[in-house]
């Protein structure tokens, strides 16, 4: 006899280990602008040129209680002209086990940031379209080679961010 869908139960987890907990995910800072709207829409064949910059906060707020702040900023220029600028500050609390100091860095500037990318990411592409321009493929970012160049260039890369 099987178990249904309704009656099954997740398999426990393994002794001695808890799961992480994301308790809120919030926006903590955002702005978006066109400088130099309504010219910027005039018609034109040149693709806008794209730059993203990437930078990840933590703090501990509590015992096991951490703050992951991602910030990205995604810029469009046309001709040189700012097309807009879209920046946001992207949080998450997570309550984690006891763990290693380096595993836990590991999850909070890699782990964390990943699991809250796709939100931010979901808030980037609809201001840019609800600003007037056209839809933004945001690509995923690879937040372990961030924290594997971080790691290996200590204070090359701030923009990784810091425990």
């Amino acid at each position: 006899m099987t178990a249904s869908p309704e009656t099954a139960t997740p398999p426990a987890p393994p002794p001695g280990s808890m799961p992480v907990t994301v308790t809120v995910q919030y926006i903590k800072d955002f702005s978006f602008e066109s400088p130099n709207a309504p010219q910027i829409f005039a018609p034109t064949d040149k693709p806008p040129q794209l730059s993203m910059g990437v930078n990840i906060h933590t703090r501990v707020l509590a015992e096991n209680n951490h703050e992951v702040l991602l910030a990205l900023k995604l810029e469009a220029k046309l001709d040189g002209k700012t097309a807009f600028i879209a920046e946001l500050i992207y949080g998450g609390v997570f309550v984690l086990p006891a763990m290693p100091e380096e595993s836990m860095r590991f999850f909070l500037l890699v782990e964390a940031p990943r699991l809250l990318f796709p939100f931010a990411r979901g808030i980037l592409s609809g201001a840019v379209r609800d600003g007037g321009f056209p839809h933004v493929m945001i690509n995923p970012i690879d937040f372990m080679g961030l924290y594997i160049a971080n790691k290996n260039n200590v204070g090359a890369m701030p923009a990784a961010g810091a425990a």
